[in-house]
């Protein structure tokens, strides 16, 4: 999911940033207690502040963590079995934790995970966080300043609820929320801006699935990020099965609805789990980890020339470089501007959470 915290690297390469209106987002963020239904996707915006999607309680909130001293040093995360580690301190097992995201706040480096204790609708949501040293804590929910919105038009059905939100992105005073609708074509794009208003209908998305040959209105948007396409500004989004379209900014508006480019189709059978966009060697690159086909990496080189796949086909369109020493990684978010922070599956279904150098 992913991209999760797009703040700090893509300021670097998308000339995308934070709104530099004066205003103090922390204000309007009011302390209480916030009960999560769920706690799903993760991403960061400006102050510190942690966007968390709750796709049962149909919602997003803001979260004031309280996290805004910068990071110092080259220090790296390196926590072997981190779900173990979390289990022992909620009394309970490894396979009782579920990690559903991973955000790293771009100020402090510190690495925060949505957790899920326990497994179906007697889940318990809970969001953690890691520091250089390896230290876990929970974030406290009891007293914490605080916004939301409502989705409101999220699905009502049990497995469709489960996407009511996929992915989140802040970006220019605006939170981003991929997901579905109860609507008849319910892949969503909601544009909600912060501080938090009413939160409107959201655009309606449809784009070519050239390895399922149709178009489809159904199937959300997994992972995205923004990017700049020709000057202006794009959300790249990645579909199940795996569909690579952008997106212009300008077109999400309330209640209309918007036909995506197809510029890559990267092989049938997979579901992208993650997207992040960073610069090396004077070059923008995407890099996306995936259920199946591994972590890729893409040049976005030339990615306006990638013409609208338009008819069935297999892989085509904009390349991709698996990178192969990146095996079992679930997670994936910006660290810093050299490395990336992943979650990845080790021996005895464990967990570990660790730094890596951008391939």
């Amino acid at each position: 999911m992913k991209f999760r915290t797009l703040l700090t690297v893509l300021c670097i390469v998308t000339l995308f940033a934070a709104s530099a209106s004066a205003a103090d987002y922390r204000a309007s963020l009011k302390p209480g207690k916030v009960q999560l239904k769920s706690a799903g996707a993760l991403a960061f915006g400006p102050e510190g502040i942690l966007f968390v999607g709750d796709s049962a309680g149909a919602a997003v909130y803001a979260l004031d963590t309280n996290d805004q001293t910068p990071a110092t040093g080259a220090a790296k995360v390196e926590v072997a079995g981190v779900n173990s580690k979390i289990a022992a301190m909620l009394g309970t097992t490894a396979d009782q934790i579920l990690i559903n995201d991973v955000a790293v706040n771009p100020i402090s480096r510190k690495v925060y995970l949505s957790v899920s204790r326990g497994r179906g609708a007697s889940a318990i949501p809970l969001i953690m966080r890691v520091d250089a040293t390896g230290k876990i804590e929970e974030l406290a929910l009891q007293n914490i300043g605080h916004a939301s919105a409502a989705i409101l038009n999220a699905p009502s059905q049990d497995r469709q609820r489960l996407d009511a939100i996929t992915d989140l992105a802040f970006l220019k005073d605006v939170v981003y929320v991929a997901g579905l609708s109860n609507e008849e074509f319910s892949s969503n794009l909601r544009p909600i801006p912060f501080p938090f208003k009413q939160a409107e209908k959201g655009t309606t998305v449809e784009i070519y699935h050239g390895s399922h040959g149709r178009w489809e209105t159904n199937s959300p948007v997994r992972t995205f990020v923004a990017y700049e396409v020709a000057s202006k500004p794009h959300l790249i989004a990645a579909y199940t099965c795996t569909p690579i379209v952008k997106l212009p900014i300008e077109a999400l508006k309330p209640g209309s609805k918007v036909v995506g480019t197809t510029i890559a189709e990267l092989g049938a059978g997979n579901r992208p789990l993650d997207m992040i966009v960073y610069k090396k060697g004077g070059i923008d690159y995407i890099l996306m980890n995936n259920s199946n086909r591994g972590v890729m990496k893409m040049s976005t080189t030339k990615i306006e020339t990638y013409g609208a796949i338009t008819k069935p086909t297999d892989i085509a369109g904009l390349p991709y470089q698996t990178i192969d020493n990146l095996k079992g990684v679930e997670q994936l978010d910006a660290y810093d501007g050299s490395n990336a922070i992943i979650l990845a599956r080790g021996s005895g279904g464990l967990l570990d959470l660790r730094t890596i150098a951008l391939p």
